[in-house]
């Protein structure tokens, strides 16, 4: 076995291809969009290279046949807030060896070494505002869109690889047949009755960009104070609004303002997995793209996702958060969804956690961050 890095496009294309090859036939794993996986890894169009740095590995057998991969990754922002030597990998894949996981920590934890980092946290596929975390629980149910999916024996492999959990993240499952939407109604009218100056709406797509803009600046504050929250620079929240924009429904983009003032927010977008499990090999043509937009039609996804949600410091506490939910949920279901996934949900965020379980939220299924010093 070799260790080659990744250096021209025909090694980036084999980087690419074998996820596709080591998943094939796993009835649960969602083929993500080639092109997509693409502009992840393209310092040109990816601006998290505008602060980053990245330098993926393949494992090769002696006939050259690939047995996984990985990439060693500096994030500039994570190190500019908290200056702690950690750098992190992503995009692991590899075949049920341990022998070829293991030199493939080594190898990424010697980059990340020579880089003046002492710490190698993952996986982050570039980083934790992408899709990150590993499953460790639930590989029996398909992920919703953009969270991943891996194979059950990775969490051992890091194990003995000397690598600790860091944090255990949550995906929560709210389905209408049992949950209890009457305590959300009722936490909702208290919330609204206590603090009369509140006012919920949906994103006004004419203001598209300053919008945006609103959201950002609310969730680089609200999230400022979370494990491992790393702040999104401008140019990285136009790429995944811009992104977002091609498959949001409005309704489900929600601001609350006081008096006026955004104060919070939440997007919920469609669960675009229910469609996407329906492109072969995630390639687009000749026949992706046409089964895409016949599975993304309105009836044919019944979920959707809340991947992000935040409320500005001061009104933290305030039940703010449950208004939220409650009306992502009565939104969507007017919009013809039955169910919910809220994910993922810090295992140190109690309330949260609290407040999902007390309306019928099932921890359906549970995800991990490790670290290991290099």
């Amino acid at each position: 076995m070799t260790i080659k890095p990744v250096q021209s496009k025909a090694d980036l294309r084999r980087f690419i291809s074998f996820q596709y090859d080591h998943y094939r036939g796993d009835r649960c794993w969602i083929p993500p969009l080639r092109l997509d996986v693409k502009h992840t890894l393209d310092h040109g169009k990816n601006p998290f290279f505008d602060h980053g740095k990245l330098q993926a590995f393949l494992a090769e057998d002696g006939d050259g046949k690939i047995l996984g991969r990985i990439a060693a990754i500096v994030n500039g922002m994570h190190l500019k807030k908290y200056d702690d030597g950690v750098g992190f990998f992503g995009f692991f894949e590899s075949v049920e060896d341990h022998a070829v996981a293991d030199k493939l920590f080594q190898t990424a934890g010697s980059w990340l070494r020579d880089q003046g980092l002492k710490a190698m946290r993952g996986p982050a596929n570039p980083s934790l505002n992408d899709v990150a975390g590993l499953l460790v629980s639930g590989f029996d149910r398909r992920p919703a869109v953009m969270m991943p999916y891996n194979k059950p024996y990775y969490a051992d492999f890091l194990s003995r690889s000397s690598f600790e959990r860091a944090m255990t993240m949550w995906a929560f499952f709210v389905h209408e047949k049992y949950a209890a939407f009457d305590k959300l109604w009722r936490g909702r009218d208290i919330v609204l009755k206590r603090q009369p100056g509140l006012r919920l709406r949906s994103i006004d797509m004419s203001r598209f960009d300053q919008e945006a803009a609103t959201i950002l600046d609310i969730y680089n504050e609200a999230w400022s104070k979370n494990w491992g929250h790393v702040p999104m620079t401008d140019r990285e929240f136009a790429k995944v609004a811009k992104e977002m924009k091609q498959v949001l429904d409005p309704d489900l983009i929600l601001i609350v303002e006081d008096d006026g003032e955004p104060i919070g927010f939440a997007i919920s977008l469609p669960d675009m997995n229910q469609a996407l499990r329906h492109v072969k090999d995630g390639r687009l043509f000749p026949t992706g793209l046409l089964r895409l937009l016949a599975h993304s039609k309105m009836g044919s996804i019944s979920s959707i996702r809340m991947l992000l949600m935040g409320v500005r410091l001061k009104y933290q506490g305030r039940g703010i958060d449950s208004l939220l939910i409650a009306n992502s949920i009565e939104n969507g279901q007017k919009r013809g969804y039955d169910s919910a996934e809220m994910s993922w949900v810090l295992d140190s965020n109690q309330r949260l956690i609290n407040n999902l379980e007390a309306i019928g939220g099932v921890r359906d299924k549970e995800y991990a961050l490790y670290e290991k010093q290099i």
